[in-house]
């Protein structure tokens, strides 16, 4: 296990984020209102920020100044994005690999292991969308009471 960053952060109520990769149109705009609304509660938001709609919550989470953990399915990267140094220097990102540092590039294996530490480190989850036949559908079965939907977004404040 590789961390960069606050490790203070762990210590926080943490609300994960999984999706799948392909989302219907009308649940993106429902994630942004609820990424916004945990941005402003000051939520700490742990994920993989991996997929398409992860990654533009990480973008509305940056502008905010609550603690977020960013879970990574491969090795520690030397070069970052500038939101992730800025993050990093204001101690609001802790950068976690829970994979072999060997591991340089995500596989579907990697990405399961980064699923389920974000599941047992999560206090609730957040699950916008999940393809019916997708992994994420199968692996979140265990944690259905911490799983919170588009319709009970409700998150502890």
């Amino acid at each position: 296990m590789e961390y960069l960053g606050n490790k203070e952060i762990l210590k926080n109520y943490k609300v994960g984020i999984l999706c799948s990769r392909k989302v219907p149109a009308d649940i993106i705009l429902k994630t942004y209102d609820w990424a916004i609304e945990q941005r402003d509660k000051g939520v700490c938001i742990i994920s993989g920020f991996h997929s398409k709609i992860e990654k533009d919550v990480f973008e509305i989470l940056t502008k905010g100044k609550q603690p977020m953990i960013l879970v990574l399915a491969r090795c520690m990267k030397k070069r970052r994005d500038e939101k992730i140094l800025k993050a990093l220097e204001t101690n609001k990102l802790l950068i976690i690999s829970p994979v072999n540092s060997a591991i340089k590039r995500v596989t579907k294996e990697t990405s399961l292991i980064r699923n389920k530490y974000i599941l047992l480190k999560s206090d609730k989850i957040f699950i916008p969308y999940t393809s019916p036949s997708g992994m994420l559908t199968q692996i979140i079965k265990p944690f259905q009471d911490k799983i919170i939907s588009l319709n009970n977004s409700q998150t502890h404040s």
